[in-house]
């Protein structure tokens, strides 16, 4: 394999495939009474879905970032940003870049007499940070700037804007955006070692004075969900606020308690099938957001002994 392994290697039991099958039309189930010769499709179907309903084990292991890692890592980060405005290219190209930080998770290799078809370029998640003070000019941070800007002026008082505008704008202080995003069916417990690693290589960073090395604030903006028509306005906060939000990374939840900034906005016109517009939980219809936060790098320790607590495995 071109990129070079992390020694850190990561494992969990997750269902793969998860189940996206998308309800059939009525019609269509219509047409399936009155023709009886599709009674062997179906028993076919019920056998498929039998199957995907099977856990299987799967293992998962980190490695550095690499040239090969450019489609997976921008298919991620399309999923997050949807259809905002934001050069996932440039974005996915200075990651690659900056390879003295990050990893990406794929799937252990297999032995070649095993039946399993693997993709040895094929990832399943990332974690990285673009330092946004470091990086002002690139087409690709004034973007990330401008659109949670653009969102907190519509969701937030304006005295929250002012802030977040004056953060973002202080040289001074760092912003690094933190961006740890893996497919829906990758367990979380997958997320503490890869903090702890990029911790580590920031720290690295620091020492040996490379990009990205000091930050004072880390910029997330985490996939949630909250259960449709409830409130979201800005004139409406409540304690229950945590409560309702639903996290597709549960381990954002941590950062969303130190967060000294926090608001969402609603991607529900955006977001395609797989990633929001249908979702549900226990048949409960949910609104898929995005919950911009910023949390104060000093919380880090703080944050890491919650998902030492929660996730160890």
């Amino acid at each position: 394999m071109a990129s070079r392994p992390k020694r850190r290697a990561v494992s969990s039991g997750a269902s793969q495939p998860q189940d996206t099958r998308i309800p059939r039309r009525e019609e269509e189930e219509e047409d399936e009474v009155e023709d009886e010769d599709d009674e062997d499709s179906d028993e076919e179907e019920d056998e498929d879905d039998e199957a995907i309903d099977e856990e299987v084990t799967v293992e998962f292991e980190a490695y550095s970032i690499s040239d090969n890692d450019y489609d997976g890592i921008k298919k991620l980060l399309q999923q997050l940003f949807l259809k905002a405005p934001v050069n996932t290219a440039e974005l996915t190209d200075l990651l690659i870049q900056q390879n003295h930080l990050g990893s990406v998770i794929k799937q252990t290799e297999v032995s070649e007499d095993s039946d399993d078809d693997v993709d040895e370029d094929e990832i399943f998640g990332f974690i990285s940070l673009l330092n946004l003070t470091e990086r002002k000019g690139t087409q690709c941070a004034e973007q990330i700037k401008a659109l949670i800007l653009s969102f907190c002026d519509k969701n937030c008082d304006q005295r929250v804007v002012e802030q977040l505008d004056k953060l973002l704008s202080d040289a001074s202080r760092p912003v690094g955006f933190l961006l740890s995003e893996r497919f829906i069916n990758v367990p979380a417990q997958i997320a503490l070692p890869m903090h702890q690693q990029l911790q580590k290589e920031l720290a690295e960073a620091h020492k040996t004075n490379k990009p990205c090395g000091k930050c004072y604030f880390y910029l997330l903006i985490s996939k949630t969900f909250v259960e449709a028509g409830k409130n979201n306005s800005k004139r409406k906060r409540s304690k229950e606020e945590k409560d309702e939000l639903m996290f597709a990374n549960a381990e954002e939840e941590f950062f969303y308690e130190k967060a000294i900034l926090k608001f969402n906005y609603s991607v529900q016109e955006e977001s395609d099938m797989c990633l929001g517009g249908r979702w549900s939980f226990d048949d409960v219809p949910m609104k898929p957001l995005r919950t911009v936060m910023l949390v104060p790098c000093d919380k880090m320790d703080e944050i890491m002994d919650k998902l030492k607590e929660h996730l160890s495995v």
